[in-house]
């Protein structure tokens, strides 16, 4: 079992200075949501992350701009999910490289890539900031943060971003948005405003619901027009965006200025086409048909390496379930657009439900009416799915204010800039959902051989 090292101050103690200034929905939905304690990863296992990481991140980018370049819209539209009027925008070739997060199972076949949050990915100032100060507190040198690189990756990133928008003619002060009322995606999104400003850029925080737009012209707050936007809000909730007031298309006008060049947004439109989980299928679709590529597009689209990390690392996902249930394989049904364990279901290879997911909202969000929770849940439910293969999540067991919990660690990978920025563990149910605990990442590294070898099996 992976070790956990429980820290020497409870949660209120840690929580009552800088770490609840930084993360100040370290309890959420009335329960902890942060542990004073920390996960255990070895150094090997880090050199692997990062590697295989780094390369997952370049597969998605190439496949990504195969996408746009070769496929038709009916592919986006059907294949991926992606609506129409975000296809438009979406086949826009912006710089590759942002913010993103893969999540990864560490298990007996080596670490796996089962999804890749590549629009909005959330639990940033956790591994960036938080994980530093945990660490800390252990005293011991032996430990180290493996996210400790993450800001200076952020700040990296904004500055890739923003020179490629100046070649546009899109310069000037850069607004950051999110729900102003939602305190986990603000928090998230006023840390990377403070990294951007670091980076030596003017910025602006300024909540979603106060945005105005007028079609055609421009994106406004308060009057000052906005060139730049990096907004915490899905593209697939955007599209659909309506003013209930004038009838004005929001979602629309916006992406109307995207693709008139009056508006650059982070991440690019170009990051909904990896944020399908469609996506995972596609590539495994062209992975098994690489050989055939050429007759297509006239080269072959993975080289040798490519085609290692992909039969490595990913996992046989498609866009049917019966590659698994005609041998009876066990295999997981997502959502095209399912977040934080929505709309998935784990299966056991014969079209039998193995469990309900983890996130039972219904049940575990009090403040949320039921019928509204059943049209979200309905929401999730109803969208096309994609089969994945199912492989067994490690089981670790944490010390909650609840008491001993044992649950699943799901290992969150930054990936930022194209290259591995920090790490965010989450335990929770064999779905994990937003009801998840995180246990910030350490790195053991003095360790000899043989300790590398059994760490594992430490209790």
């Amino acid at each position: 079992m992976r070790q956990v090292v429980q820290l020497p101050s409870s949660h209120e103690e840690v929580f009552q200075g800088e770490a609840g200034q930084q993360i100040p929905y370290h309890r959420m939905y009335g329960k902890q949501y942060c542990v004073p304690a920390l996960t255990v990863y070895s150094p090997l296992e880090m050199q692997e992350l990062r590697a295989a990481a780094e390369a997952v991140d370049g597969i998605y980018c190439k496949v990504m701009r195969f996408i746009q370049q070769y496929m038709p819209d009916s592919f986006l539209e059907h294949q991926l999910g992606i609506h129409p009027g975000l296809i438009p925008t979406a086949r826009m070739e912006m710089v590759t490289g942002g913010i993103t997060r893969q999540d990864w199972i560490i298990g007996d076949a080596g670490p796996k890539c089962i999804e890749n949050n590549t629009d909005t990915p959330t639990g940033i100032p956790e591994a960036a900031a938080l994980e530093d100060i945990l660490v800390g507190l252990t005293e011991d040198a032996a430990f180290t943060a493996p996210s400790a690189k993450m800001d200076a990756r952020i700040r990296a990133c904004f500055k890739m971003w923003l020179e490629f928008y100046a070649e546009q003619g899109l310069q000037g002060p850069v607004t950051f948005t999110s729900f102003g009322e939602h305190i986990e995606d603000r928090t998230n999104t006023e840390y990377l405003m403070r990294r951007c400003q670091e980076a030596g850029y003017d910025v602006f925080y300024a909540p979603l619901e106060e945005l105005e737009i007028v079609p055609g012209e421009a994106l406004y707050h308060q009057g000052r027009e906005i060139n730049l936007l990096y907004r915490l809000y899905p593209l697939e909730y955007l599209i659909d965006d309506r003013d209930e007031t004038t009838g004005v298309e929001i979602g629309a006008a916006l992406l109307d200025l995207v693709r008139e060049g009056r508006l650059g947004l982070m991440n690019p439109v170009q990051h909904v086409l990896m944020q399908s989980k469609g996506f995972m299928a596609a590539i495994w679709s062209l992975y098994e048909r690489n050989e055939q590529t050429p007759d297509y597009c006239g080269f072959t689209l993975f080289d040798e390496a490519e085609m290692d990390v992909i039969s490595r690392y990913l996992l046989p996902t498609y866009f049917s379930a019966e590659p698994f249930e005609l041998n009876a394989i066990p295999y997981v049904s997502k959502s095209y657009w399912g977040r934080e364990g929505r709309g998935t279901l784990l299966l056991d290879g014969s079209a039998v439900q193995e469990e309900e997911s983890a996130h039972d909202s219904t049940l575990r969000v009090k403040d949320q009416a039921k019928e509204d929770e059943e049209e979200i849940t309905a929401y999730y439910e109803n969208q096309p799915k994609i089969y994945q293969q199912l492989v067994p999540m490690e089981q670790v067991v944490i010390e909650t204010e609840a008491g001993a919990y044992s649950g699943y660690l799901l290992t969150g990978v930054f990936v930022i800039g194209g290259r591995l920025a920090g790490l965010l563990p989450r335990v929770g149910e064999k779905v994990t959902g937003d009801m998840a605990y995180y246990c910030a990442a350490t790195v053991r590294e003095r360790m000899n051989d043989e300790e590398e070898k059994e760490w594992r099996t430490w209790d």
